[in-house]
């Protein structure tokens, strides 16, 4: 492959960046409506059919297994857990509100139980009224069915650690406890857990049947408890969602009721055909970003229907601590320091779409503090790569050589972003290649401990504001399942004294979150040290939208709420 000149791609991103920046200037939060309002905007816009593209599916629609922000968004409007975040616009999104619970509930027992009361009149879509009983068989399921978070957001409940240990007959005995009289469910912790709802309110601890089956639903669709259930779904060609018709409003905050009858959500399409199809108002929305050399294009003639927004992401590369050469800690550090950050960028679309970053936590995030080991005059920033150094490490490394694959998704972006990568391995000395595979498997097919991937591009969007969702989840021991396609620890770096910090870390933040954040943000410098992985950079979200989709909002927690947009 042709290798990357350094003065071309920063040519290129700066050029790129102009156009960013008038996309940005366009863009703009649309208030959610008043509560007294709502009822007049339904009266006005309910109905019709809304139309979603991407280039392709994401994988499984179990919603206690699939991990990816791209169905994330999807559940928001399809699922329930015990509280939810706020479907609202801006940072109204980090609020956690009563969901399939009637209130949130006092903290008892030392900050170790909690008793929920469960909302009478709740109905799944099959018919079946939701009780206490589904709560309860829903935590057992996360288990049986081997769930990426089992070992980092649900170990801390009592029983945990012998559904861990023995998946297929978890009861989590003790810790989940339902009382269908009484209409309560009671969750017991080993010890309190200052993260506790946040925990509860992503889709993996969603509230489905008891009687669903304790194995990956795969392409079959759940009950859903929303306003709205998947009908069909062939992640080949779409997913078609209606509305739920035994659903009722119960919390506007929560689960609000949607606009549309119809959400159909097509995969398969190429980016230029999805953009021609927005542009056409055939699609609606596409959730792959737009190719880099498209952006002249939509900033010049779409401005109105360019949506940029904020988010705590990064994009990273794994490296898989324990295969060769990413077992040995040099070869890892040398891929940091050679990396061209601001390249990177460039590929992704320019400065205002993305910002470089030579650590894990994000800017304006619980724990971040700045700091770049990996640069010329190493400081708080990242300023250029010094491949120099990398060089002196891959020498002193003994590696070169070696057979190197990278795994990206067939895409535009990673598409380039793999490529790039591969032309940086080979400069470096490594006999490299590049394999792009859809988007729709390469998540879990990274995760894999039995497809030997060395190394990988993909990227991390938080779960909840919180330093742990990012240190904790992606790189703790309890992240590792080996031959699970659930092991979101794709490094397979597992380092019990950083475990250790980071548990010690969360029980801090029960008693000094600003001490806390202290921590947090020395197990980030530790963890760079190791180097298990690659950050590039972090990104904002662009998303074009026709110009008949209305009442764009954008929440921090989940991205763009799709449910509450209409169509003229």
């Amino acid at each position: 492959m042709m290798g990357f000149k350094t003065s071309n791609r920063i040519t290129c991103r700066k050029a790129l960046s102009l156009t960013a920046l008038a996309l940005a200037t366009a863009t703009a939060l649309t208030a959610p409506a008043r509560a007294d309002e709502r009822a007049d905007l339904m009266a006005k816009h309910r109905g019709g059919t809304m139309t979603l593209a991407a280039v392709a599916a994401a994988g499984t629609l179990d919603t206690a297994i699939n991990y990816t922000g791209q169905y994330w968004q999807v559940f928001q409007m399809t699922n329930d857990g015990l509280v939810k975040f706020k479907q609202a616009a801006g940072t109204e999104g980090f609020k956690i509100v009563p969901d399939v619970a009637e209130a949130i509930p006092e903290a008892q027992n030392d900050g170790k139980t909690y008793v929920f009361k469960i909302r009478k009149g709740i109905m799944f879509s099959n018919g079946k009224e939701l009780k206490p009983s589904d709560v309860a068989a829903s935590f057992q399921r996360i288990f049986k069915v081997n769930g990426p978070t089992t070992g980092s957001f649900y170990n801390g409940i009592v029983g945990a650690d012998k559904c861990i240990a023995d998946a297929a007959n978890c009861t989590l005995e003790g810790g989940v406890i339902a009382d269908d009289a009484a209409g309560t469910v009671t969750i017991n912790l080993t010890q309190p857990d200052s993260e506790f709802f946040a925990k509860m309110a992503v889709p993996h601890a969603s509230i489905l049947p008891a009687d669903t089956p304790a194995k990956d639903a795969g392409t079959t669709p759940l009950p859903a408890t929303g306003p709205y259930m998947i009908d069909s779904y062939n992640p080949n060609d779409s997913m078609v969602l209606k509305r739920n018709p035994h659903f009722k409003e119960w919390s506007a905050d929560a689960q609000p009721e949607g606009y549309v009858d119809e959400i159909v959500y097509k995969f398969g399409m190429t980016e230029e055909a999805i953009i021609n199809a927005i542009q056409n108002n055939q699609v609606d929305w596409m959730f792959d970003p737009p190719p880099a050399d498209r952006l002249p294009e939509l900033g010049a003639k779409y401005a109105k229907q360019m949506h940029i927004d904020p988010l705590a992401a990064f994009w990273y590369l794994p490296m898989n601590t324990n295969l060769a050469p990413f077992n040995n800690i040099k070869v890892r550090q040398a891929l940091n320091y050679a990396v061209d950050r601001d390249a990177v960028v460039g590929l992704y679309g320019g400065d205002v779409l993305g910002s470089p970053t030579c650590q894990i936590l994000p800017p304006d995030f619980p724990g971040y503090k700045p700091f770049c080991l990996y640069t010329k005059n190493p400081g708080e920033s990242w300023s250029e790569p010094d491949m120099d150094k990398a060089k002196a490490l891959v020498k002193e490394s003994g590696t070169a050589g070696e057979k190197v694959t990278v795994i990206a998704e067939d895409n535009a972006v990673g598409r380039a972003i793999g490529t790039y990568v591969q032309s940086l391995l080979t400069d470096l000395g490594y006999d490299a290649s590049m394999k792009a595979i859809s988007s729709n498997i390469q998540f879990t097919y990274i995760q894999n401990t039995n497809n030997n991937v060395q190394i990988s591009v993909t990227q991390w969007y938080m779960d909840y504001p919180a330093a742990s969702d990012f240190l904790n989840v992606l790189l703790s021991c309890d992240s590792i399942h080996p031959g699970s396609d659930s092991s979101i620890n794709i490094a397979g770096y597992c380092n019990k004294d950083l475990d250790a910090q980071m548990k010690a870390a969360m029980t801090l933040s029960l008693k000094s979150p600003e001490a806390a954040e202290t921590e947090w943000a020395k197990i980030d410098h530790a963890y760079m040290e190791q180097s298990p992985l690659v950050p590039l950079f972090t990104p904002k979200s662009v998303n074009f939208s026709s110009a008949r989709l209305g009442n764009y909002l954008f929440n921090k927690q989940n991205r763009w709420v799709i449910s509450q947009a209409w169509v003229k």
